[in-house]
C-alpha cells in the first residue's frame, strides 16, 4: 500500500486542470483544520468548500468496489474504516462552515469541474448579497 498514490491522481489531476483553465484559484492538499494527517485535495479556502475525489476501491463506491477475496476480513475492516474516516471529516468541515463536495473516481472531469464551478458561483453570490457564513 505504501506504492499506492494518494495525491495527484488522474482524477484529480484532471479536475484541477479544468478548474484552473476557466480562470478558478484553489489550494491542494490542504490540510484539514482541527484534524492531523488529513488533507482536502482541492480547497477554496476564502468561501470555505472543501474538495474530495475518493477512489472508488479505497472508499467504497457503490458502483464500482471490489472486494478482495485474499485476507478478506482484514480488507473489509481497512474498507470500512476508510469510509468511516470520510464520514467523519466530512461532518468535521460540515460543523466548521465548509460546504464539503465528494467526488467518485470514475465521474467525469468536466461534470466535476463544473459542479465545483456552480458551487463556488453560488459561494460568492451569497457573500455579495451579504447573506454568507459569518453575517
Amino acid at each position: 500500500m505504501s506504492r499506492q498514490g494518494s495525491r495527484d491522481t488522474a482524477p484529480e489531476v484532471a479536475v484541477r486542470r479544468l478548474l484552473y483553465a476557466a480562470g478558478l484559484r484553489y489550494r491542494v492538499n490542504v490540510p484539514v483544520p482541527g484534524m492531523p494527517r488529513r488533507t482536502i485535495d482541492i480547497a477554496f479556502g476564502k468561501h470555505k468548500i472543501a474538495v474530495f475525489m475518493d477512489g472508488c476501491f479505497w472508499h467504497g463506491c457503490p458502483e464500482h468496489a471490489t472486494h478482495p477475496k485474499a485476507n478478506a476480513e482484514w480488507w473489509r475492516t481497512k474498507l470500512d474504516k476508510n469510509m468511516a474516516r470520510d464520514r467523519e471529516t466530512t461532518e468535521h468541515l460540515a460543523s466548521a462552515g465548509w460546504t464539503v463536495l465528494r467526488f467518485w473516481e470514475h465521474e467525469g472531469a468536466e461534470d466535476v469541474a463544473r459542479q465545483i464551478a456552480d458551487s463556488l458561483a453560488s459561494a460568492t453570490a451569497r457573500s455579495k448579497t451579504g447573506s454568507g457564513a459569518g453575517t
